[in-house]
């Protein structure tokens, strides 16, 4: 090995050494957070997304910022494509080095989705790139479609949370239902409810049409759900504290589980009341912590209606 050979050697390596550190850095860092610090991985992100057809693109030049996950690597690379394991040391330097001597590689492979991209092939090279402050890399592209836009940074439950906010923005914007029934909070804390929510409003609506001869609009039926059957159960969830059982949920995901478990029990013994039925799903797949600060919550409430 020459001289110049040595040292372009040596400061790859000290450059795998140096990166490595700053992935550890960054790790602890984001000890509490630890998806901020996850890569995206590209089969989750396709999960979620779930986009209905894929085009070639062909050879463009993309920024490097916008590189935000990894089809197969995403375990060995942290957020910012900083090597985490001492296996990654050998094929990372060479690529490093080669970097080095401003020898030229072939395009990396991408899927893009939603504004940024995953590697398909070229994980190295990214990481190499992101610590050398390279601005730009060829790539050979795979572009799938999506509505959602999305940004380099995003964790996994960030992207999940955008996909909701989508879906109800196209719900309430398809049936009018906010301007209906005046109530903006229809959430839920996982995507694909909204279609449930829409075909139990159908059911609703073909109940109503079993009695009279003249079908009624869609809009009616939405109005007659929300009244006679969302909102009685939005109250029994609100006067029995259901929602402190169970955490990071909403009503409405409340509704959704609550109505599934009375149809069943209503399979199983026939006419059921709902508000049973609610506490029975409570009591069963409550969380125990939720059940004391329940207690606790209606204590001090009655403490409060006592002072009055």
């Amino acid at each position: 090995m020459n001289s110049y050979n040595y040292v372009v050697s040596h400061q790859a390596s000290h450059d795998f050494t140096r990166a490595k550190g700053k992935a550890l850095l960054s790790q602890i860092q984001n000890f509490l957070n630890a998806d901020r610090d996850n890569l995206l991985s590209f089969h989750d992100v396709k999960d979620i997304l779930k986009p209905k057809n894929e085009v070639y693109v062909g050879n463009r030049t993309v920024p490097i910022k916008l590189i935000a996950g990894s089809e197969g690597r995403y375990h060995d690379f942290n957020k910012f494509f900083l090597p985490r394991k001492e296996h990654l040391r050998q094929r990372w330097q060479k690529v490093d080095e080669a970097h080095i001597k401003d020898i030229i590689l072939p395009p990396i492979s991408l899927y893009e989705i939603g504004g940024i991209y995953f590697v398909r092939d070229g994980n190295h090279r990214v990481s190499v790139a992101k610590l050398q402050d390279v601005e730009f890399i060829d790539a050979e592209i795979i572009s799938l479609s999506t509505e959602i836009a999305l940004t380099p940074m995003m964790t996994v439950d960030e992207l999940r949370n955008a996909l909701i906010e989508y879906e109800k923005k196209i719900f309430y914007n398809e049936t009018y239902f906010g301007d209906l029934t005046d109530y903006w909070a229809l959430d839920f804390s996982s995507p694909g409810r909204y279609d449930v929510i829409y075909n139990h409003i159908l059911v609703h609506k073909y109940y109503l049409n079993e009695d009279i001869e003249e079908e009624i609009p869609f809009i009616d039926a939405l109005v007659s759900w929300y009244n006679n059957v969302y909102n009685p159960v939005i109250t029994i969830i609100k006067e029995h504290w259901l929602l402190i059982n169970f955490s990071g949920r909403t009503e409405a995901d409340l509704y959704v589980w609550i109505i599934k478990h009375w149809d069943f029990l209503k399979q199983k013994y026939g006419t059921y009341p709902l508000s049973k039925a609610a506490l029975d799903f409570s009591k069963k797949y409550g969380q125990e912590k939720g059940k004391i600060s329940r207690f606790f919550t209606i204590l001090i409430g009655k403490i409060f209606k006592n002072r009055k």
